[in-house]
């Protein structure tokens, strides 16, 4: 039995932003698969993690997570918008995102 992914990816587009000034309080994210406003609906509330790895080593572990929720819809095209416990760094824009299967609302 091979492993089986319990999670959807996603891909961070960036923060929300104005024509000028940026809002790194809320990434705007892109999830597989996700192409309308009405498929997003199932994604609003779930979990999502930013994996990534750093050079030190803490609690014997050199790969961290930032975990994050989806908050609502963006546009008309599958986008979300989602808050993190601390702002994603611009340095993830363009990575992948984990997006949680929970908390389920079915």
């Amino acid at each position: 039995m091979g492993s089986t992914r319990l999670y959807c990816k996603g891909r961070v587009l960036g923060h929300k932003r104005a024509k000028r000034n940026t809002r790194p309080n809320t990434s705007l994210l892109q999830i597989e698969g996700v192409a309308t406003k009405e498929d997003a609906q199932f994604y609003l509330g779930k979990r999502v993690a930013f994996v990534y790895k750093a050079k030190t080593e803490v609690q014997g572990s050199k790969v961290r997570v930032i975990w994050g929720r989806v908050t609502r819809p963006h546009g008309n095209s599958g986008v979300v918008k989602s808050k993190f416990r601390s702002n994603l760094p611009p340095r993830a824009f363009g990575a992948s995102v984990r997006v949680m299967l929970y908390p389920s609302t079915i």
